[in-house]
Order: structure tokens, then C-alpha cells, then sequence
């Protein structure tokens, strides 16, 4: 029979390791809860971070960190069933009246209707650039990873991996990038039944409140502002470390693929298709679309 001491130490090692993984990713480390009076609660350890809304009021998270580029993961499962009239947004945000932004929504709708996944970037305060996806799964049923790398020559979204969107650093055709403001990551659920879905012509049906969106899994591989200095360092040249591969990171012929895929299949509405409402002419980014 082994002794007790080694049997404990095996087992003091595993659990230093599993503390050094949780600590990675730890709601309670990364996250601060910033409204929603008790609606949204960190669970599990800090693995599990629920947003709740009812008739009353939704909630709402933000990151203490702020970051200046970066390769942002977080897993959410959506709202199920008769979502109609809610909004889950998941986005990077810096401040000011000249803010940047790159934002997830998701659109909720009536049991058996897809979700809308909306996105959009916005530089300097001015947005005006949605693009919207069906998924091709139900993100209510379980967890996906939903994705922004964001670095100086690009913003890509993806989903589980595949990306659906790239927004190109076009700063030489007069199109503001998002480059020098910090953003931190919020999340809320909130109702906005007043546009969310269909126009608002579908209103949230309190009877089924509380409505709950989960995340977990949070990862970030970033570049960290702390009293203006950044972990990177010089953010004008990659970082030297491979673990920054990030930094200068492209879609390969693959992914450009499956970007064309889910282009051609899933998109419901392109600002670069949407002729009549910029009656003096397309951005100048949708000549590169």
C-alpha cells in the first residue's frame, strides 16, 4: 500500500496545477459585475458567469483589464426558447465622445426563428457598419467560442473557430482604424424589444422572465495597458514572443474559404450592399468587399 505522503504530494501537485489553470481564466480575477443588482452572479469557482433579465432590469459585466490589441475568446450559450425582444451584447469598447468599438449582438427571437448575430466596428465615434449572420447550429443548446482577433492590420470575427468577418486596416483609402484607444470587454442582457426583433413588432414575453445568457472559458492573448505602458511593449512592430503570433496574424487560404462559406450561406444584411441608405455613395471599404 503506498503511504499517505505519496499519495498527498501527486495530489498537491494536481491541484496546483488546476489553480494556475483556473486562475487563467477566472471570472472573479478577470471581471467585475457592474449592474443588475444581483442579476448577474459568478458560479462555479469563478468558471461560470450567468446574466439574468427580467421585466425589472437585465445586468451587465466588464473587464478590469484594458487592452490595445489582442485575440479575444468567450464561450456564451444564449438565451433559449422565446428569446423575442432581448439583446446579449458582447463587445470591446474604449471611451470618449471619439470612441472605438467591435461588438457581437445577438438578436434574440420567437422559439423555432434564428438568432441574428450582429456585428459591427465602430473608430473614432463613427459606426454605421453592420453586418448580421444566421448561425448554422442553435446557440442556445450549448456553449460555442466567439472570437475577435484584433490586431494593426485587421479585425476578424469568428465563430467556433470560423471566421465571418474581416474588417481591413484601410487607413490609406481615409477609413479610421481602431489603433491607439485601449477597450475593455463588456457583456449585458438587456430588453430592446423596441427594435430587436423584426423591428420591434415583437415584444419580450415577461411571463418567461427570467431570461439567462452563460459564459465561461474566457481566454485572452492581448496586449495589456497598464499606466499607459503596454505588455507588448512597442505596439508599432510584432512582439517578439511566438505565444504573439497574434499580432500579425492573417486568414490562410483556408479560413479565407470558409469566410467565403459562411458569406455566401449565412449573411442576412451587408451596409456594403445597402445602396440606399448611402444615397452619396458606398464607404470606401466596400470596394474591397
Amino acid at each position: 500500500m503506498a503511504s499517505l505522503s505519496t499519495v498527498l504530494v501527486p495530489l498537491a501537485a494536481l491541484l496546483v496545477a488546476s489553480l494556475t489553470v483556473a486562475s487563467a481564466s477566472n471570472f472573479y480575477n478577470d471581471f467585475d459585475i457592474t449592474w443588475g443588482d444581483g442579476r448577474a452572479k459568478i458560479l462555479s469557482n469563478g468558471e461560470l458567469l450567468t446574466l439574468n433579465l427580467d421585466k425589472a432590469s437585465g445586468s451587465g459585466f466588464q473587464s478590469r483589464k484594458e487592452y490595445l490589441f489582442g485575440k479575444i475568446d468567450m464561450q456564451l450559450k444564449l438565451v433559449p426558447g422565446n428569446s423575442a425582444g432581448t439583446v446579449t451584447a458582447y463587445y470591446l469598447s474604449s471611451k470618449g465622445s471619439a470612441w472605438d468599438e467591435i461588438d457581437f449582438e445577438f438578436l434574440g427571437n420567437l422559439s423555432g426563428d434564428p438568432y441574428i448575430l450582429h456585428t459591427n466596428v465602430f473608430s473614432q465615434g463613427k459606426g454605421n457598419r453592420e453586418q448580421q449572420f444566421y448561425l448554422w447550429f442553435d446557440p442556445t443548446a450549448d456553449f460555442h467560442t466567439y472570437s475577435i482577433l484584433w490586431n494593426p492590420q485587421r479585425i476578424v470575427f469568428s465563430v467556433d473557430g470560423t471566421p465571418i468577418r474581416e474588417f481591413k486596416n484601410l487607413e490609406s483609402m481615409g477609413v479610421p482604424f481602431p489603433k491607439n484607444q485601449p477597450m475593455r470587454i463588456y457583456s449585458s442582457l438587456w430588453n430592446a424589444d423596441d427594435w430587436a426583433t423584426r423591428g420591434g413588432l415583437v415584444k419580450t414575453d415577461w411571463a418567461l422572465a427570467p431570461f439567462t445568457a452563460s459564459y465561461r472559458n474566457f481566454n485572452a492573448e492581448a496586449c495589456v495597458l497598464s499606466n499607459g505602458a503596454s505588455s507588448c511593449g512597442t505596439t508599432t512592430s510584432p512582439p517578439a514572443s511566438t505565444s504573439n503570433a497574434w499580432f500579425s496574424e492573417e486568414l490562410d487560404s483556408t479560413r479565407q474559404e470558409r469566410l467565403k462559406w459562411v458569406r455566401e450561406n449565412y449573411m442576412v444584411y451587408n451596409y456594403c450592399k445597402d445602396v440606399n441608405r448611402f444615397p452619396q455613395g458606398l464607404p470606401p471599404e466596400c470596394s474591397m468587399s
